[in-house]
């Protein structure tokens, strides 16, 4: 890890791993990157330039993407691993991490989320304000946990999945890649068909 970290996005989400990251109190300098020319400051830090420039920074900072489209992210964490930049962990503080929980590089865990022991997030994730992922669950690359989120146990979650806010998911259910669980759904069976899912259990639109 390096002193410094550089943000990839200066907008609410990235506005929210600024705060994350200062709250750490890991990093001496924290700057952002954005394409909104626009766009000079945010949370009281800097902007320095264009997702494009990154490649000048990887010898001296962290880099973190904060994009809370999971596509643009994944894109943009490949790039970057692909270029061997530093991608680190993001954890709130006030999140509650249990034993044996794994948690993959360029995550974010916000504030007041809970991931319970034996757990495996995977990378570029983001488990957002308030968020339950109880025991044995394995959240596989990119997906999107929303505010309010609440996951029981021995679920598995696939790649790129987006669950919006409020949404549940019972015990033992397997939900495939490419998946979105509209706000306030509830998945009680298996999901074996990428899609939309919405309602009181869910069904696909």
């Amino acid at each position: 890890m390096k002193d410094k970290l550089l943000i990839i996005g200066a907008s609410g989400h990235g506005k929210v791993i600024a705060d994350i990251a200062l709250q750490m109190n890991r990093w001496n300098t924290i700057l952002f990157l954005d394409d909104n020319e626009r766009v000079k400051r945010a949370m009281g830090l800097d902007v320095i330039g264009k997702t494009k420039d990154v490649d000048k920074f990887i010898a001296d900072y962290d880099i973190f993407i904060g994009i809370g489209n999971n596509q643009i992210r994944e894109k943009l964490q490949n790039q970057l691993k692909a270029s061997q930049a530093t991608i680190p962990t993001l954890i709130h503080p006030s999140a509650v991490i249990g034993s044996k929980v794994a948690i993959g590089q360029g995550t974010a865990v916000m504030a007041g989320a809970v991931i319970n022991c034996c757990s495996k997030i995977g990378d570029g994730c983001i488990v957002n304000t308030g968020a339950t992922i109880d025991h044995d669950n394995c959240i596989e690359d990119y997906v999107h946990i929303s505010p309010g989120v609440n996951i029981a146990g021995s679920v598995k979650v696939g790649r790129s999945s987006w669950l919006g806010i409020g949404s549940k998911v019972s015990n033992n259910i397997d939900i495939t890649s490419n998946c979105i669980i509209g706000a306030g759904g509830v998945v009680v069976q298996d999901i074996y068909e990428s899609g939309t899912y919405v309602g009181v259990p869910v069904k696909k639109i």
